[in-house]
């Protein structure tokens, strides 16, 4: 771990993490707020990006970087009530120009105006649109918009719908039944995020929807014929449990499944830039590198 790295945490630990407990849940007005405002100066894309406003199936969207024969689809984390394509349009800019694809984020219905399974039925419908247009996709995301992507997976694979060719994600928030272990055995380890949040912003989300829905957590799911998923989590979240156990999941469906588990990083590490956190370019190179293996010929 870099010396930055290190710093990073300190910071974390000591001023977002008591930041989040003390934050009301609902409405989540002051979290949206917060966070829009970090991303506009601590995430911002890098000079001379290309990102233009479309619509996409009904939906406003971000598409970063010229247009390519393959495209990134990604859905941005937040636990499901907050965030944006404009909170993550940094990340998914460094991410597009080193894959050499453009990416698609869309802006899909947030709780507590918008409940399950209102950000599932987005992202197939969205995803539906995008694949009438007979491109490849990579599907991606990060945290609640990793586990919304898992979920979008899986009714690809249920409604046969034509496959991405590849899927990968960041930290993903798989099983809001909230049976993991690192829940408890990370509590103390987590940088960010304050465990007893946890069942709030299920609960939020949710509103009474059964937990394991495996449209809600993906971890229930079925992947029958499913492309290949890569994740990538960080040993001390509270979320490392989901991440693994997702892994052994699709494994045991025959789905080729990778994971990487980073010593000591944040919770979604890759949304901060490379001066302020070097792992996360390596992390943004290593999935850029990703993207290219699955889209080259030899491997479709």
């Amino acid at each position: 771990m870099t010396f930055r790295a290190r710093l990073l945490n300190l910071w974390l630990r000591n001023f977002e993490r008591p930041a989040l407990a003390r934050m009301p849940v609902t409405p989540p007005s002051l979290i949206r707020k917060r966070f829009a405002f970090q991303a506009r100066w601590l995430f911002r894309p890098p000079r001379g990006a290309t990102i233009n406003p479309i619509a996409i199936a009904g939906f406003p969207a971000l598409a970063v970087g010229p247009e390519t024969t393959a495209r990134i689809l990604y859905f941005h984390g937040g636990g499901y009530s907050f965030g944006s394509p404009a909170t993550h349009q940094g990340l998914i800019a460094r991410l597009s120009a080193r894959a050499g694809y453009q990416a698609i984020l869309p802006s899909y219905p947030l709780a507590p105006e918008h409940p399950y399974p209102a950000g599932p039925d987005a992202a197939v419908t969205v995803y539906r649109a995008m694949a009438a247009q007979g491109r490849p996709i990579i599907l991606g995301g990060d945290s609640a918009g990793g586990g919304l992507v898992l979920s979008l997976l899986a009714s690809i694979c249920a409604l046969g719908l034509p496959q991405p060719v590849a899927t990968f994600v960041f930290s993903p928030w798989t099983d809001l039944s909230l049976s993991g272990r690192s829940l408890t055995a990370n509590a103390g380890r987590d940088v960010l995020f304050p465990a007893a949040r946890m069942p709030q912003a299920r609960d939020l989300y949710l509103a009474g929807a059964d937990p394991a829905d495996p449209r809600a957590s993906p971890l229930f799911a079925a992947f029958p014929g499913a492309g290949p998923v890569h994740i990538w989590v960080g040993d001390t979240e509270l979320l490392l449990d989901d991440s693994t156990r997702i892994a052994v999941h699709l494994r045991q469906q025959g789905v080729t499944c990778q994971i990487t588990v980073a010593r000591d990083l944040p919770h979604v590490w890759p949304l901060f830039p490379g001066w302020l956190l070097p792992e996360s370019d390596q992390t943004i190179d290593a999935v850029a590198h990703f993207i290219q293996d699955s889209l080259a010929p030899t491997n479709r």
